[in-house]
């Protein structure tokens, strides 16, 4: 996972968010593979279907997702982490968070997997925005100039919140995966991390702002197949599930 994490940010300092986060899709389809080779855990048709729709709808986004950069330098980062709109949104997110970590999760956690979903997609909004930073600020923070203690003291406060970001998803993570079934945690988290990626990036980094009325609408259709691929996904599990179930009570009888 530190891997791949490490992959991640590379990518989110070479593309634009909203390009490199859809491509979680190939995670949930390797995913699936794995699960069932390794782990044993049966995919049935609908399963594998909404598998395929994952990768198609992430191979939409990406098609249609915005090209170029919208934040390219420190001090535009600077500009947009002081806009009001981002820190109402971030303190939002914060608040969120708090409240699933200190009483939802305990008291229900382990009973719903959207629990921990959404924790694991909230902090992606600090995530990925960090991930990016970082490059950025790393541009002037280790270059001798006027601006490089300030760039420096940005660099540090984002690998901060990057580190304790994934330390806090890495711990959630594996509290799903010993209790859901990993097919089903991989889904509905990437389509979830996904929405809130996209709509942090949009407050922050604005890279929308590129799109047409028709890429717009691409991207729009991509996303709904990727949430119809993971309500098959949640429904072949469910279905699995029951049928276990089921064969365990005539056994019984």
């Amino acid at each position: 996972m530190i891997i791949g994490q490490i992959g991640n940010f590379l990518a989110y300092n070479a593309a634009p968010a909203v390009i490199v986060t859809p491509l979680g899709a190939l995670g949930v389809l390797f995913g699936a593979v794995l699960a069932s080779w390794i782990l044993g855990e049966h995919l049935n048709t609908l399963g594998k279907l909404g598998c395929a729709l994952c990768c198609c709808g992430s191979v939409v986004l990406i098609i249609h997702a915005p090209k170029t950069e919208a934040v390219t330098s420190r001090l535009e980062l600077e500009d947009r982490l002081s806009d009001p709109v981002f820190v109402l949104y971030a303190l939002l997110v914060v608040l969120l968070l708090m409240v699933l970590i200190v009483w939802i999760a305990p008291a229900h956690g382990t009973s719903n997997i959207m629990v921990y979903v959404a924790i694991c997609s909230l902090l992606g909004s600090f995530t990925v925005p960090s991930s990016k930073g970082l490059g950025l600020a790393a541009q002037d923070a280790f270059v001798e100039g006027p601006s490089s203690s300030r760039a420096l003291a940005l660099f540090l406060c984002l690998l901060v919140t990057l580190a304790i970001s994934i330390l806090i998803q890495f711990f959630f993570i594996n509290k799903a995966l010993e209790l859901f079934s990993s097919n089903m945690f991989e889904a509905i988290y990437y389509v979830t991390f996904t929405s809130t990626v996209i709509l942090a990036s949009a407050i922050l980094f604005k890279e929308w702002t590129a799109l047409t009325v028709s890429d717009s609408l691409a991207m729009l259709c991509g996303l709904t197949t990727v949430c119809i691929g993971v309500i098959l996904l949640r429904i072949s599990q469910e279905a699995v599930l029951t049928w276990k179930q089921n064969e365990a009570k005539k056994k019984t009888e």
